[in-house]
């Protein structure tokens, strides 16, 4: 715990921001086939991965490891970059119609490694353990949901 310190990280809040930016959309702009609104049979996962959310934002932007490096373009951020493309990609199929199990995996699994690679990057180990479980509970919501 002697590696951290409470700071503002702005690379963090970029992140999360721009990787809530199309739930923001989505929320006042349905899409043609719009299966996400759906009710959720993993309720208590879901729960559960709103509560690692919000400890994951937190610790992105408020937890920093005093050995990380200066933000640069390194392996992790890298692959960050390249999830969140994956990301946004699977927002333009959505969109334009797409709803099966593929594009849902897209919205599913490369915001989480977004998140975790940035975290990875920053040698940021506090958000890497809500990150891990958000991940999983956001699996199993996509898998039970969208693609059984």
């Amino acid at each position: 715990m002697r590696k951290y310190k409470l700071a503002f990280d702005p690379g963090g809040l970029l992140l999360f921001f721009l990787m809530m930016l199309p739930n923001f959309v989505w929320f006042n702009l349905p899409a043609p086939d719009d299966i996400l609104r759906q009710e959720s049979i993993t309720p208590v996962v879901d729960g559960i991965a709103s509560v690692c959310q919000i400890l994951f934002a937190a610790a992105l932007c408020a937890v920093v490891n005093r050995d990380r490096e200066r933000l640069r373009l390194s392996p992790f951020i890298c692959a960050s970059l390249c999830c969140g493309g994956l990301y946004a990609a699977g927002w333009v199929c959505y969109y334009a119609g797409f709803a099966g199990p593929p594009v849902v995996a897209l919205l599913t699994l490369p915001p989480c490694l977004c998140f975790l690679f940035f975290a990875l990057g920053r040698k940021n180990g506090i958000a890497v353990i809500p990150i891990t479980v958000f991940t999983v509970c956001h699996l199993i919501y996509g898998i039970a949901n969208f693609m059984i």
